[in-house]
């Protein structure tokens, strides 16, 4: 199953990210440039790198300038982020191509690729609720709270997973058709952020 692959892919990114723990290391991409593994684990390690930048922000120590430094920086992991997604259903698009939609056939709320982004953040949500839950120094209280959380994490994925496979198999039975909108972005377009071009006349 294709969620199979994700759920392995993104484990696998975020064991590499955390062998180091640190968000200015490069990825080192084990997978072949032109394939969906390897867009898939582009995918989860900038989600992972984010997670952790989210994380420095908050530190209510920070210096301003650091921290106006990493916000620019999460806007621009946003839009990396955005372009992948994208990437991901050109993959699908390609694949399900020759389908030909059923007269019946409707759309899904997103595309299987918005879907499998929520994927992502989910293995991440469950590798850090893991540590929580075990983290030795934290109160027993806090473990176990951690502990409830992790399994409904972990049903949320099952779920998740299984709501993808029935869409793509929707799909490539024409039940389902795919019509993706890319999100054009605002913020950070000098011609459409009046905050932008507004400095520049």
């Amino acid at each position: 199953m294709f969620t199979q692959l994700c759920n392995k892919i993104f484990s696998e990114s975020i064991a590499d990210y955390h062998q180091y723990d640190d968000v200015n290391r490069a990825i080192t991409n084990p997978y072949e440039k032109s394939s969906i593994e390897h867009l898939l684990y582009l995918k989860n390690w900038i989600d992972t790198v984010q997670w952790h930048l989210e994380d420095i922000i908050r530190n209510p120590q920070i210096d301003p300038v650091e921290a106006l430094g990493i916000k620019r920086w999460i806007d621009k992991s946003n839009q990396e982020r955005t372009d992948v997604v994208e990437y991901i259903d050109s993959y699908f698009l390609d694949k399900y191509k020759e389908v030909v939609a059923l007269p019946e056939a409707s759309i899904n709320t997103e595309s299987p690729a918005w879907a499998i982004d929520r994927l992502s953040i989910l293995a991440l949500k469950i590798y850090h609720m893991q540590e929580e839950a075990n983290r030795k120094e934290a109160s027993e209280e806090h473990r176990q709270t951690c502990g409830r959380k992790l399994n409904v994490l972990l049903e949320q994925q099952r779920d998740l997973s299984t709501a993808i496979e029935e869409l793509l198999a929707d799909i490539a039975a024409g039940k389902k058709f795919m019509k993706v909108y890319k999100q054009m972005k605002m913020y950070n377009d000098p011609s459409l952020n009046p905050v932008l071009y507004k400095n520049e006349q």
